[in-house]
Formats: structure tokens, sequence, C-alpha cells
């Protein structure tokens, strides 16, 4: 019994050696029997999920907060996160490449839930027509917001059939689509909370003097902004336009024909309007003098309009006494100048924004804008022959709520750029772009100065001077910025949770070179009109 016994313990010790040298020498514990049930019976125990029992509307709550690549790997979790995710998805953005028909249903009764859609056709395709669009329509009944991008295949049948089952729509935006007024009337006859109306290209218009009316419609009592771009015959908008009553923001980009007449009988129909931007469009001093008729008026652009001249913005100065913001684009046509400015000063003392680009301002319009204008803080003044040393130094001196300053392509030298170093006690911000008197020296000094100061200097070649930024990409308008989707391929969708793309977008276009006063003031002039506001 004794030898056995030794030599199972002999045993035992030459196979822990070998398993100690096999293991790599792992420092093994005995463990009494006690103690391995212990530990079995804690190792059956599991951890509480907490995730599992949060309710949908918790699930959901996160879901919002998240960027759309993080919602997309969400969804593929679980199936109960794949639902959540869905059910609480609320704006969707498609690139049909391809015929969107017989994806509908798979997609929205996943995305049931949708009432912002942004809907974009492949230019090699027509991936969107009138059934898909019906379609949609009977899924997403509660849809607020619609966007249509190159959707050739829809016509005004289909329009029709979609205003019938999307009543409650409160916002219109299509580019480049083939459906015509009847499609158009169609949405305004039955969407009666129709609040904003953006077209662009609408190719079903026929022109000439055959163009069906458009509008006014039951939508015309709600409509706040109505937003025209490159229409061949956009004044068949017209009656629209002068039905709405309510009208806040009339926008009018590159529309032909002579708009004289009809900005007459606008302003004398709809008075309640605070923003009104004209671009490139044929309009004189006599629709410009119509517009003083808005006595509330407070933003107005006047882009590339070559026949506006002093007289007409003298008109419009007299009246519009609430004005904030004003752009011009003179196109270097020298039709405005000092005369009109100083109307501006004299009558408009509320002016918080100037732009002024391709006009020839001197010191003594400035010196008088500067005097008068006491809430002026945002202030460009671009391609401007006029604009030297003493113009800078009438500013640095005058300008006490000045905040944010942009030159470009102006003869302004070190010496004026010096008086900013004692001036505009209010100044943040200074963006000098294509001067090349001004030298990095100064910028350098300058900062030095004064710390708190951020100056931004570019010496580059000159370039193409253009106010508007709605062949860059970036904007569809000089300095106001509406939020737009971001469109993606059919499997990617986008989210609604965040905007940093777009504002990331936003960033980028300040690189671009194009459109540096634009890029600018969209930041300047969103922190302007919270503080003025607020």
């Amino acid at each position: 019994m004794g030898q056995s016994t030794s030599t199972a313990l002999i045993t035992s010790r030459r196979d822990s050696i070998h398993s100690s040298h096999r293991s790599k020498a792992k420092f093994t514990v005995p463990i009494i029997p006690m103690q391995v049930e212990e530990q079995t019976e804690f190792a059956l125990v599991e951890a509480p999920d907490y995730i599992s029992e949060l309710p949908d509307e918790c699930l959901a709550c996160i879901f919002q907060s998240l960027s759309s690549g993080d919602r997309k790997r969400c969804s593929l979790v679980c199936r109960r996160w794949l639902r959540i995710e869905g059910q609480s998805r609320h704006r969707l953005s498609l690139n049909a490449q391809s015929d969107l028909l017989a994806l509908v249903p798979f997609l929205f009764s996943r995305f049931d839930a949708v009432t912002k859609l942004a809907l974009k056709c492949d230019r090699r395709s027509v991936s969107i027509g009138d059934e898909a669009l019906d379609a949609i329509s009977m899924r997403c009944r509660n849809l607020t917001r619609l966007k249509l991008r190159a959707c050739r295949g829809l016509t005004d049948a289909g329009m029709a059939a979609f205003a019938k089952n999307c009543k409650a729509l409160k916002k219109l935006s299509c580019g480049s689509c083939t459906f015509g007024a009847k499609g158009m009337n169609a949405i305004l006859d039955n969407c009666a909370s129709l609040e904003e109306l953006s077209v662009k290209r609408l190719r079903g218009i026929t022109d000439g003097a055959a163009a069906e009316p458009i509008g006014p419609g039951l939508a015309a009592a709600s409509l706040k902004t109505i937003c025209l771009k490159e229409l061949y015959n956009g004044q068949c908008f017209g009656p629209l336009i002068i039905g709405s009553k309510n009208l806040k923001t009339l926008k009018l980009f590159r529309c032909s024909g002579d708009w004289d007449k009809l900005l007459q009988v606008i302003a004398d129909r709809v008075t309640g309007m605070v923003e009104i931007h004209l671009e490139r469009l044929q309009v004189s001093d006599t629709g410009l003098a119509a517009l003083s008729n808005c006595l509330n008026l407070e933003i107005l652009h006047l882009v590339k309009t070559p026949e506006c001249t002093d007289i007409g913005l003298v008109s419009a100065a007299e009246r519009c006494k609430l004005l904030r913001k004003l752009h011009i684009d003179g196109w270097k046509a020298n039709r405005i100048g000092d005369d009109g400015l100083t109307a501006v000063a004299k009558y408009c003392p509320n002016l918080q924004e100037l732009v002024l680009i391709g006009v020839n301002p001197t010191k003594i319009s400035l010196e008088l804008l500067a005097s008068n204008c006491q809430n002026l803080e945002r202030l460009a003044l671009c391609g401007s022959d006029t604009v030297g040393d003493a113009e800078i130094s009438c500013i640095a001196a005058k300008c006490v709520a000045l905040k944010k300053l942009c030159i470009k392509s102006c003869p302004v030298s070190d010496h004026g750029m010096e008086a900013l170093a004692h001036g505009c006690p209010n100044l943040v911000k200074v963006k000098v772009k294509k001067c090349r008197a001004v030298t990095c020296e100064c910028a350098d000094w300058l900062r030095m100065k004064r710390g708190s100061l951020a100056v931004n200097l570019d010496s580059g070649e000159p370039e193409h001077q253009d106010a508007s930024a709605s062949d860059g990409g970036v904007q569809e308008n000089v300095v106001e910025f509406p939020s737009v989707p971001n469109q993606m391929p059919l499997p990617s969708i986008a989210s609604s949770s965040t905007g940093r793309s777009t504002s990331f977008k936003s960033r980028l276009g300040l690189l671009s070179g194009k459109s540096l006063v634009a890029c600018t003031f969209r930041r300047w002039s969103r922190g302007g009109d919270s503080s003025s506001r607020g």
C-alpha cells in the first residue's frame, strides 16, 4: 500500500513538472472542493442587462443623438434595435440610382415615422416616377417637408396624387424636375399648411404668354417664404406671390423677364415682407422704389442688378427705416455710390450688416455710415477701387460697434491696417484677402498689439468677384444660410440627428477662395441675429 502510494505521488509530481514546463511555469494554487463549488456557482450568475430594460422611448432618444453611421451600426445589434431605430428616424434622404418603386414597401415599412424626405434621381436613369412618389405618399401621409432633385420622371399627375395624400406638407423644394404648372397648382390647392416654397429650374413650365398661371390656391394664406431660381418664365408665379398676404421672404434669382411691373403690384398688395433678395434680375429703379412700400423690410440683397442706381436705393432707404442687413453687388457698374449709401446712413440707423462688392464708396459715405449707424457690427468691402488707407482709418475711428471686418481686393496698405490697432474697440476678427500692399509683418504686428483680435491675411492673385455662391455649390445665396439635407446613395440613409456635416462644409467654403464674403458672413450673421433678437 505504502509503495503504491509513493509511486502515485512521484507520478503526480512528474506530471506536474512536465505540465509546468509545457505551460511555461505558470503558478498554480490548490483549490479546496468547497471553494470550487463556490466558484462554479458564482460563474453561473449573469450580470443584469440594463440596456434591455430601457423603454423604447429612451433608446429612440439615444439613437437620435447619434450620427448617421452610428445609427446604422446600432440597427444591426438586434431586431429590437433595428425596429426602434427605424421608427425613431424622422428624416430620410435617398439618392435613387435605380428604380425605387420596388423598394418603397421595404423602406417605408421600416421607416414609417418619416416626416422630412429628400429624393434625388440619378442622372443616368429615371429612378423616381409617378408610381413611386404615389406609393411613398400613401405610406408617409404625415410628411411635412419634401425635397425633389432631378426627378425627371415626375409629371403633373404624380404631383397631384402626392398632394392629395400629403396635405400636411409645410415645405416643398424642387429642382430640375419636369412637372409643370398643373402639378404645382395641385400642391397649392391641397396643402393648406404650406409655409415655404423653393423652385429651381422647373422645366415643365411653358415659356411665353401661354404659360398657365400658378396660384394662389389654399396655400397662399400660410406661405411665408417663396424662392424662385433660374426659371424661364418665373413671372407665372405672380398670382401666387400677390395672393400670399402673409409672405415674409421673397427671393428671386436669375429669372428671365422684366420684373418692374410685377414688383410694383407685389409691393402694393404684399406690404409685410421683411426680406427681399434680387439677384441677376431685370429690375430697375422703378421696381426698387416700389419695394419701399414694404415698411417692415429688414434685409435687402441687390446682387448684379446693373439697372438699379442711387435713385432707387435712396427711395428704398427713405421709407424702409428698419433695414438691418444690406448687401449690394454693383458688378463694377458704378451705378450705386456715395449718394445711395448716404441715404442709407441717414434713414437706416438700425443697420447691423453691410456688404459692398464692386461698389466704390468714398470716405464721405463711409464716415456717415460709421457715425449714424451705431449698431453696425459687420462690414465687408470687396473689389472697391476707392477704399484705401483713408477709408480704413475712418472706419477704425468711427465704427465703435464693429466686430467683423472683411476687406478684399482693395488698395489698402499697411498704413491703413495699422489704424485698426487703436480703433474699433469691439473688433474681434479681420479678414484681408488679395490686398497686395498689406504685408504679413503688418498682420503679425496687429496680432501682437491686439492679442484678442483674429487677423486672417491671404494675399493672392486677383480673381473674379462674385457675390453669389449659387455657382459654388456651398450655398444658393450670398449670406443666407438655409440647411440642405445631405444626399447619400440609396443604401446610405442620412440622419436628422446631427448637423455636423453641414457646418463642416460651410467651414470648408472659407478655403475655396471663390466666395470669401459668403463664407465669412454666413457665420457672422448667425451670431448677429442671435444677439440682436435675443
